[in-house]
């Protein structure tokens, strides 16, 4: 970013638009608050075929997730009043705990591609030679970890449904986590008993739970693959550096326009740890008007599949490597 600094560059874009916001969650909600209703009101009357509108509610519910993001970051409304409160409403339907969630990914941001300060708020990366120091015990769970199958099957289900309903650490000293989870887990009890007395309990649970972990999958996937490639970064202190965690570490994930606008264009992940008080919807403009960022390693579709049989940051290569490395190892 030779003659101007990152930071002279991302500063017209990190600017709530009230009226973009609105917008945006008017063209999210309200379909996803309709395509569940239609779907529970056909499940209640016995029509399976209702199921199918689930891909089309989880992909909204994903969006949803995207707004939720940005208000906890503080920049899809210049009010922190009304992102707060937002980010509380949307976490009862992606059963996710605001207050709890935002301060761990919060941590997340800072710390992203620091060898030195993993485990809080990512996905659980170890290095080759770690690895290889492992008992066999800690390495098959490991691997166990790592597989697609508990990856974007098993993993995303606990995270959402079970891990987001249980408060940690000690009551006192961590009241605000407690009480967000405490608070959303009433809030979406209050909002089941009212769905299963309006359209019974069988039909919600037969809608929603197709909807949230099919939701939760895609959402794990590209946290995933944004910052798990190949040529990904990891460093140790003190050479690890913000801005190139930012711009090495994370991915372009360069997906077709309808992707990029059910996922909250949250594929322009590099620009997003630059600068976090960008707003998705001003993700792409900042993209498309500054080449420096145009420059960022690339992720297609394609590309994105080959990278869940990746697992090992070995340091030598400095490059993420699969578990079949280990026999060259």
């Amino acid at each position: 970013m030779a003659g101007r600094s990152w930071r002279q560059i991302v500063v017209p874009y990190a600017k709530p638009d009230t009226r973009r916001g609105i917008i945006q969650l008017l063209n999210t909600g309200l379909p996803f608050l309709a395509t569940m209703g239609v779907m529970l009101y056909g499940l209640d009357r016995g029509i399976e075929a209702a199921l199918l509108l689930a891909p089309v509610a989880a992909a909204l519910l994903v969006r949803l997730f995207a707004i939720q993001h940005d208000c906890g970051h503080g920049s899809f409304f210049a009010s922190r009043w009304a992102n707060n409160l937002l980010g509380r409403v949307l976490g009862v339907f992606t059963l996710t705990p605001y207050a709890f969630w935002r301060r761990r990914h919060a941590v997340h941001h800072a710390t992203s591609g620091n060898l030195d300060q993993r485990g809080v708020g990512d996905v659980t990366t170890v290095t080759l030679r770690e690895y290889l120091s492992f008992p066999a015990r800690r390495r098959l769970l490991y691997r166990l970890y790592r597989h697609p199958l508990v990856m974007f099957g098993v993993g995303p289900a606990y995270q959402f449904v079970i891990r987001h309903r249980v408060p940690t650490g000690h009551p006192l000293r961590h009241w605000q986590e407690w009480s967000s989870v405490l608070g959303t887990n009433g809030a979406i009890a209050a909002l089941v008993v009212l769905a299963a007395v309006t359209v019974g309990l069988k039909p919600l649970l037969l809608g929603y739970l197709p909807v949230i972990l099919l939701a939760a999958s895609i959402g794990v996937w590209l946290f995933y693959v944004q910052h798990q490639f190949e040529d990904a970064y990891w460093e140790s202190r003190p050479r690890w550096n913000f801005q190139a965690a930012a711009l090495e570490g994370c991915s372009f994930y360069d997906l077709p326009r309808a992707l990029h606008w059910i996922t909250g264009h949250i594929g322009f992940h590099h620009i997003h740890h630059l600068s976090s008080k960008i707003p998705n919807y001003r993700l792409r403009e900042c993209f498309e008007q500054n080449p420096e960022f145009q420059e960022a390693k690339r992720l297609t579709l394609w590309d994105s599949l080959k990278c869940p049989r990746l697992a090992l940051w070995d340091e030598e290569r400095r490059k993420l490597v699969p578990f079949r490395s280990l026999r060259q190892a």
